[in-house]
């Protein structure tokens, strides 16, 4: 079985969740490395999460959520998933 990865995404729904991160980690006033460090994530990684490039994980959905003070579900909703 192939790999699934964010080349795939042709719906945009990486790039939908990516959008909703960076607009939450915005309205919290973090950098993204802040957030990153928050949610035991690499910087880069983050970057690439938030720009749709990477498919991220459920653990990091999680991590990410924990990090913004909000359920991973209030993220999924708002990038319409």
């Amino acid at each position: 079985m192939a790999r699934i990865s964010a080349n795939h995404d042709k719906d945009g729904d990486l790039v939908a969740l990516g959008a909703v991160v960076r607009a939450r980690r915005l309205g919290h006033m973090l950098s993204q490395e802040a957030l990153a460090d928050a949610a035991g994530i690499d910087r880069s990684h983050m970057g690439k999460i938030e720009r749709g490039e990477r498919n991220v994980t459920f653990l990091n959905i999680l991590r990410i959520a924990t990090a913004l003070r909000c359920k991973p579900s209030d993220l999924l909703f708002e990038a319409g998933l």
